[in-house]
């Protein structure tokens, strides 16, 4: 059974956007924060955003005021919506209960250039 499948990623250059999306189980999704991660080559694994069930949300510093996190809890959908995208955003970004559960799903490649 596929818990997380996250989509949405892709090529993009310095200064556009992407939308992210991402479908969890019920089981994972329902009254829990959900968050999102990425992980860039060589690089541990880092939180990018979170959001409650009652919609508070978290930002890392790096990407305050230029990405959105937000959810459908009628859906069990989670959202990133990522503008005035850097370099340094490249990274497979996951979908993740937070704190993360130890079984995550395939993640989907976001990868910024120059």
């Amino acid at each position: 059974q596929v818990e997380l499948v996250e989509s949405g990623g892709g090529l993009v250059q310095a200064g556009g956007s992407l939308s992210l999306s991402c479908t969890a189980s019920s089981t994972i999704f329902r009254g829990n924060t959900m968050g999102w991660y990425r992980q860039a080559p060589g690089k541990q694994r880092e939180l990018v955003a979170r959001v409650t069930s009652g919609g508070s949300t978290y930002y890392l510093d790096s990407v305050k005021g230029r990405f959105t996190i937000s959810r459908d809890n009628a859906k069990n959908t989670l959202s990133l919506q990522m503008s005035s995208l850097k370099p340094e955003d490249t990274a497979v970004y996951y979908c993740n209960r937070f704190p993360s559960r130890p079984s995550w799903g395939q993640g989907t490649q976001v990868t910024v250039s120059s």
